[in-house]
C-alpha cells in the first residue's frame, strides 16, 4: 500500500517536492527532512558525468554500520536515476545524513553483495521491492562510506 503510494507521489509531484526537500534539509542543518514516513534520508551530491556540475539528491538509506546503503531504484522506471550513473563514472562524492557531511565514496555493490544485504534492505523499506517489480532492471545498491 505504501509503495504505490510512493510512486504515485513520486511520479505527480517528486520533482517539486524533491527541490523542496534537499532546501529544507540543508537551510535546517537536517532537523527537517532527515526522518519521514517512509524512513531516513541523506543528502548525496555528486558531480555529473556529463555536466561536470554538482547534484544532490535526496535518498532514503539504511544505515549499515559505518556505511550508508541506497538504492538506485528511479521510483521503478526503466531507466537507471542520473545519479547512479554520475557515482559510476566518479565514485568521490559529498554526502550530508542529519547535521553531518563529510567527502565519501560510493561504491556500486557487486551481485553477490547486494544478494547478501538486500533481505535487511526490503525488510527496512519494503517500497524497494515493489519498485523492482516495476521495471525489468536490476535495482542496484550504492554503499557510501564517508572517508576519514
Amino acid at each position: 500500500m505504501w509503495s504505490k503510494a510512493t510512486v504515485r507521489f513520486d511520479r505527480v509531484v517528486g520533482r517539486q517536492s524533491y527541490r523542496i526537500h534537499r532546501w529544507l534539509y540543508r537551510r535546517t542543518g537536517g532537523l527537517i527532512g532527515h526522518r519521514t514516513a517512509a524512513g531516513t534520508m541523506l543528502l548525496l551530491t555528486s558531480v555529473g558525468r556529463r555536466s561536470g556540475q554538482l547534484r544532490t539528491n535526496p535518498l532514503l538509506y539504511m544505515a549499515d554500520g559505518e556505511r550508508y546503503l541506497v538504492v538506485g531504484s528511479n521510483g521503478g522506471r526503466p531507466q537507471p536515476p542520473a545519479w547512479l550513473l554520475n557515482v559510476a563514472a566518479n565514485p568521490k562524492v559529498r554526502v550530508q545524513v542529519g547535521r553531518r557531511t563529510a567527502v565519501a565514496e560510493a561504491l556500486i555493490l557487486s551481485d553477490e553483495d547486494r544478494a547478501a544485504v538486500w533481505p535487511r534492505m526490503i525488510e527496512y523499506y519494503s517500497g524497494w521491492d515493489y519498485y523492482g517489480q516495476l521495471t525489468e532492471r536490476t535495482l542496484r545498491v550504492v554503499s557510501i562510506t564517508p572517508v576519514a
